[in-house]
Order: C-alpha cells, then structure tokens, then sequence
C-alpha cells in the first residue's frame, strides 16, 4: 500500500534540499550510527533513509546492497507520517506491506522499525531504521535507543548544515577583503559584471546584507556647525 503524502511535504521537501546530504558518499559517522543500531537492536540491516519525491535514498547502509528504493515501496514513507517509531514485527501480516515487492521478493523484509528524523523545524526527513528477513520485537530498551540514535543523525544533519553556512560566510569576508573598484567622484562600486551602484546596493545584492543608516559623531557635529550657523 502507498503511503499518502505528509500534510507539509512540500516545505518538507524544501527542508530535505537545504541539508545538501542527498546522493553524497558515505560518511563513517552515519556509518558508525547505523552500525550501532544494528547492533543494539539485533538486525542484520539498518539505514539512515532520506524520503525525497519519488524515492527513499541511503545516506548510510548496513546489510542491504541497494542504496535506494522507489518511494511508493518504502516502509519509510508510512513512518514519516508520525513522530513515534513505527514498528511492524511481521509485514506479511500487515496489509499495507504484505504485497510490498521489498517482502515479496528479495530482500523478503519480515521486521521493520524506522525512527523518524525530524529536525529542528518539526519536518521528517526521513528515518533511522531497522530490518530483518524474520520476524522479532523491539524491547523498550532498544525501542529508545533507536530513538536516541535517530536523533544524533540529526545533529550530524545539522552540524554538517552549520559547517556549509559557515564556509559560506567565510567566502562572502574574502570577497570583502578584495580589491572594490570605487568611483573617486561619487563612491559608488564597480561589480564583477561593469555596473556602478551605490555601495549600499552593492553590500545588499553580492552579501544578503541588511542596512541601516544614522549619523555618526563627526558628521553630526558638522550638521549642528552648520545648523548654528544658520
């Protein structure tokens, strides 16, 4: 059975894009995590599974030679439509799996546990999750170390995020730091392209910079001069 699409996919598929993570090669900290799953709760396999338009792709996978599935098989496409761990110890007996081609046939999935990974906007990326070829049960222990682990893929997102934004800054000083063409008449710059602004517009357009304007001291000092003179 196909999962029906979240209320808020659209900006959730926006928040999906702005971690950059998709189609990116491994990486041993979402490996590390999965392994840890894997191994907490018993499994052979374990993902971390990002849900995009039409597939579910693997940022990290253990047990599974594929590193992505059509979206309308994945069990990660039902668990991202809540934010408690979905968990069905047998899908042969649960109708909205039971004719999936991922139980049918190879890899003949019986166990599935996936914890959703919302980050910190409230949107489900997708999940961390667990699986077995035979059918079994998650204890509360596991269950909550599932959850705690799903929640560090998260900080790995997030961290990875603040690392881009910071070399993006990064690179907006250094383009500062370089040499402006300024009109010695009028200040305004020269851009990259030969067009003249005012410095303002330059700032704004090339940095995503905010203005405010005031006066400062020594001009504020010539202005009362001039009033009193006046």
């Amino acid at each position: 059975m196909k999962a029906p699409l979240p209320a808020n996919e659209e900006a959730r598929l926006a928040a999906l894009q702005r971690y950059r993570l998709l189609d990116t090669a491994a990486e041993r900290a979402f490996d590390d995590i999965t392994l840890l799953a894997s191994t907490l709760c018993g499994t052979p396999m374990a993902l971390v599974s990002l849900v995009d338009a039409d597939r579910q792709w693997f940022k990290s996978r253990r047990g599974l030679d594929v590193d992505q599935t059509p979206r309308e098989q994945a069990f990660c496409a039902h668990a991202i439509l809540d934010t408690a761990p979905l968990i069905v110890e047998d899908a042969t007996l649960d109708q909205r799996f039971a004719d999936n081609p991922l139980v049918t046939d190879q890899p003949k999935l019986r166990f599935y546990a996936g914890a959703p990974l919302i980050d910190r906007d409230g949107y489900a990326l997708g999940t961390l999750c667990v699986l077995d070829q035979q059918p079994r049960q998650l204890d509360a222990s596991q269950r909550d170390c599932l959850e705690a682990l799903s929640r560090q893929v998260i900080e790995q997102l997030e961290l990875r995020r603040a690392a881009d934004q910071l070399a993006a800054a990064l690179e907006d000083v250094k383009s500062l730091r370089a040499l402006l063409p300024i009109c010695a008449w009028c200040r305004e710059v020269r851009d990259d392209d030969g067009y003249w602004s005012t410095l303002e517009h330059y700032l704004v357009r090339h940095h995503g910079a905010d203005m405010s304007h005031g006066i400062c001291p020594g001009c504020y000092q010539k202005m009362l001069g001039k009033s009193k003179a006046g």
